[in-house]
């Protein structure tokens, strides 16, 4: 049994993430920023812990880690998984815009791995797992800056994993292609359709597919620095 954290716990990846480990018998904590009912709704679904914080927000992400870590005794995994994403050209976004893309997909993700690794390093031992995009791979046109922060995130996963191994903590991503998920909600059936056509298994990825990549990273052993691809074979 395992002490788990999931960021953006309450929807799509997450929620699916979360009750799956769960129902394996791990102990799971997962936390929202935005919607407190779905976020309890998931909670009383799998008796998972709740935590209420914006991950961009360092402060805010402390707070939810003592939390955690005060409830459960201790940290074994972090999955990095909250994100938000902007859909339209480039030169119409505002400032403000693409910086909540970068504070919570990028930033979040460096914070919460941050406070866990102070905890991890003490145990010398511990998994780090990032939800990353194949955008952050090839980039997406009307998503340009969610691209940046997604290569951002496979680039980090790499790099930290170099610096972590030593002592034991393991750090991956998987690069998601599309799942279907309430961020993916926007697509009319035509652009369903296209996207389905460019996937040679001919559907989108659900989300407890995800969550079962996640589970075979959280107990491997030897593999640590990689971005995991799960797109059905869209790349």
């Amino acid at each position: 049994m395992k002490k788990v954290f999931i960021t953006g716990g309450s929807k799509g990846i997450g929620r699916a993430t979360a009750l799956h480990l769960a129902s394996l018998g791990h102990r799971v904590a997962i936390c929202g920023s935005k919607d407190l009912e779905a976020l309890k709704r998931t909670a009383d679904e799998g008796r998972l812990l709740p935590v209420f914080g914006d991950v961009a927000d360092y402060e805010q992400a402390a707070k939810m880690f003592n939390e955690v870590l005060e409830h459960f005794g201790g940290l074994d995994v972090l999955i990095n998984n909250a994100a938000v994403s902007h859909v339209g050209f480039f030169a119409d976004m505002k400032p403000a815009e693409w910086q909540r893309v970068v504070d919570v997909n990028l930033g979040g993700v460096i914070n919460c791995s941050h406070l866990a690794v102070n905890h991890m390093l003490g145990n010398n031992s511990g998994s780090i797992i990032n939800i990353s995009s194949i955008w952050g791979n090839t980039g997406a046109a009307c998503e340009a800056v969610y691209s940046a922060t997604k290569g951002g995130v496979s680039a980090f996963t790499r790099a930290l994993a170099k610096e972590l191994g030593v002592a034991g903590i393991k750090v991956n991503a998987i690069a998601c292609g599309v799942v279907d998920t309430d961020m993916n909600s926007f697509l009319n059936p035509a652009e369903k359709a296209e996207l389905i056509n460019q996937i040679p298994l001919r559907r989108f990825a659900e989300p407890i597919e995800i969550a079962k990549v996640v589970e075979f990273l959280m107990n491997s052993e030897y593999i640590t620095g990689q971005i995991i691809t799960v797109d059905g074979g869209m790349i």
